[in-house]
């Protein structure tokens, strides 16, 4: 049976090109909102850190009404580091919009989601996205996006289907560049003639592969996935199974069945076939589990995740200031946490250390794993972190690495610092091309990506674009340098003085303020040599009993203090050190807190 009445699309796109401002408009002309209703812009981005850093972490769900037609529309992440998530929801629809931007072109993470969805074998509408842009190359963008399609060899009908032209933020759209849109009329007409309807058994016993997991606090775990056959309904008993293993649940009772109307999920009695739904009442749900008939236990496939490349080490704290912070700073805390984080995220894997208070996670970038420890620390959890490090592989007997494929846009005059300083990384020129912007892109190791965003905004003055997507596992590169300057470390416990930073300013960046409190063996700034430097800045001035008449000796004036972020301060900390996060706090430090013991170690590492 075919259900001619439901359309399940997701919107895949590289990150920034307009994905969640789309579904904006679309929910705005699809009747979600009133005609004067005030609405916040980007309202599927609904957490705080989303909302802050301007990106799409985790998938939502949304349903538009057009013509007696429901469309389930899922809104993707568009950043590599959270492609988990657009692996996973591409179980539950029939066909994507893949999203391009009219200057930037295909991307890479363009081409990674691009390639799942044609595994898939799902439909692909193309739409060129900014085509309002003043420098929007539409007729070289598409050229662009069919060489990509013929190069990941998409089927005849992707590539005959027509291209739309589309202005997220003024809700336009079009099929020809020649005729301006009035309104997105055109893209939900493309969506209901080549979206394929879903197709399936709709008297046959109940089947739904659940491919989301939500968590509500009255009713706990919730399984949001596409019901494939039958019809599920509020009270019935169903069992869970899994395609991976032979387990097969007790019989439960669905306490609660809703399914999606705009922004909001309504209850209802039964869901029929190829509609998406959220059912609660067992406690241990799991992405990737089926939930079936009792009678019929017929666990479906899940897709293949891609595993993680990075990995980086939690710890319970045990700096000096341990425990003045934090809500939740036990092992058995931090082991809860992230073991609970487990449930939600596919493409996390946490691994017990080599001891009780040790974790090592593992995540798909450095954003992944920072977005993981921001969330941790406004929950109220106090723990650290090591410096981030790529997963090595053995594959045919040689130890191979990460690679990444890095695209670069920059101005002409920019350009050779790029090449030069990607160059040092181990990183290998694949294209070159453009006049006044130029359009590079490299191969270069995992590792030798780990701060050098930062760098990479200094060297081209802002005005570069750079991004990059897992591309291979190849034999390890060689040595990379990390980093080319030392840090100031400080050199007792106590509050940091004016004098005492006036003193130390000159030997590098500092991080702390007058008042911050430090202890002996944190990091309090970057030196300009390399090799650290241990600066005393809790040192106060010696009190005398002779008075000076010129003030200029008591206005001691300090240069600006850089305040680094959370993702700069996992750039900087080197094998030695580590990062101490807290509700309120971010401090590096040395691992050996004694200076007399980092001394000695270094010692015998020469010896």
């Amino acid at each position: 049976m075919i259900r001619e009445d439901i359309r399940n699309i997701a919107i895949i796109a590289h990150v920034d090109h307009g994905k969640t401002t789309l579904v904006d408009q679309m929910l705005r002309q699809g009747g979600v909102f009133r005609q004067n209703q005030q609405v916040a812009e980007r309202v599927m981005d609904s957490g705080d850190i989303e909302r802050e850093r301007g990106i799409t972490i985790l998938a939502k769900n949304t349903t538009v009404h057009y013509k007696n037609m429901k469309i389930n529309i899922v809104d993707t992440p568009g950043h590599a580091d959270f492609s988990g998530e657009v692996e996973r929801v591409l179980k539950m629809v029939d066909g994507v919009l893949l999203l391009v931007d009219s200057f930037e072109g295909p991307m890479p993470q363009t081409r990674f989601v691009l390639r799942k969805a044609l595994e898939l074998k799902l439909p692909v509408l193309l739409v060129i996205n900014k085509v309002d842009r003043p420098d929007a190359r539409n007729e070289e963008v598409v050229d662009e996006l069919l060489d990509l399609l013929i190069d990941l060899n998409a089927d005849p009908e992707t590539l005959a289907r027509p291209i739309l032209y589309v202005s997220a933020r003024q809700g336009t759209a079009t099929t020809d560049t020649e005729v301006p849109g009035v309104d997105l009329q055109p893209l939900f007409d493309s969506i209901i003639r080549y979206i394929p309807a879903p197709e399936g058994e709709m008297d046959g016993p109940v089947q739904v592969l659940v491919s989301t997991i939500d968590y509500n606090e009255y009713v706990g775990r919730i399984g949001v996935g596409r019901v494939t056959r039958g019809t599920i309904r509020a009270g019935t008993n169903v069992v869970r199974c899994n395609y991976l293993n032979s387990n097969v649940s007790q019989p439960w009772r669905l306490v609660d069945l809703s399914t999606f109307d705009g922004l909001k999920r309504v209850p209802a009695e039964a869901v029929g076939m190829g509609d998406i739904v959220a059912l609660s009442g067992l406690a241990d749900i799991s992405i990737g589990d089926t939930v079936c008939d009792p009678q019929a236990v017929e666990p479906l496939p899940f897709v293949a995740i891609g595993e993680p490349t990075v990995t980086m080490t939690f710890s319970v704290n045990d700096s000096p200031f341990a425990g003045r912070e934090g809500t939740y700073v036990t092992s058995r805390h931090l082991r809860a946490r992230l073991m609970r984080e487990l449930e939600t995220d596919v493409s996390l894997r946490v691994i017990e250390g080599d001891s009780p208070d040790q974790f090592d996670v593992r995540g798909r970038g450095e954003l992944h794993l920072s977005v993981l420890i921001e969330n941790m620390r406004r929950q109220g959890y106090e723990f650290q972190v090591s410096r981030p490090e790529v997963i090595y592989k053995e594959i045919d007997g040689v130890t191979c690495e990460p690679i990444e494929r890095l695209h670069v846009d920059v101005p002409q005059a920019y350009a050779g610092a790029v090449i030069e300083k990607i160059g040092r990384r181990r990183g290998t020129l694949e294209t070159m091309h453009g006049q006044d912007r130029v359009r590079l892109e490299f191969l270069v190791p995992s590792r030798g990506l780990f701060g050098y965003r930062s760098e990479f905004l200094t060297d081209t003055r802002g005005e570069g674009i750079m991004s990059a997507v897992f591309e291979s596992y190849e034999p390890s590169k060689g040595d990379i340098p990390h980093r080319n300057a030392g840090a100031l470390v400080c050199y007792e416990t106590g509050d940091a003085t004016q004098y005492g930073l006036f003193g130390a300013q000159d030997r590098g960046t500092l991080f702390v303020t007058a008042q911050t409190p430090v202890y002996a063996g944190m990091i309090c700034g970057q030196s300009t040599r390399p090799g650290d430097i241990v600066v005393n800045i809790c040192r106060t001035k010696h009190v005398t009993n002779v008075r000076n008449s010129s003030s200029a000796e008591d206005s001691l004036r300090l240069v600006s203090v850089h305040n680094p972020t959370l993702e700069e301060c996992l750039e900087f900390i080197d094998d030695d050190e580590l990062l101490e996060v807290t509700p309120k706090s971010l401090r590096m430090r040395k691992r050996v807190l004694s200076h007399e013991s980092r001394a000695k170690g270094a010692g015998k590492k020469k010896g």
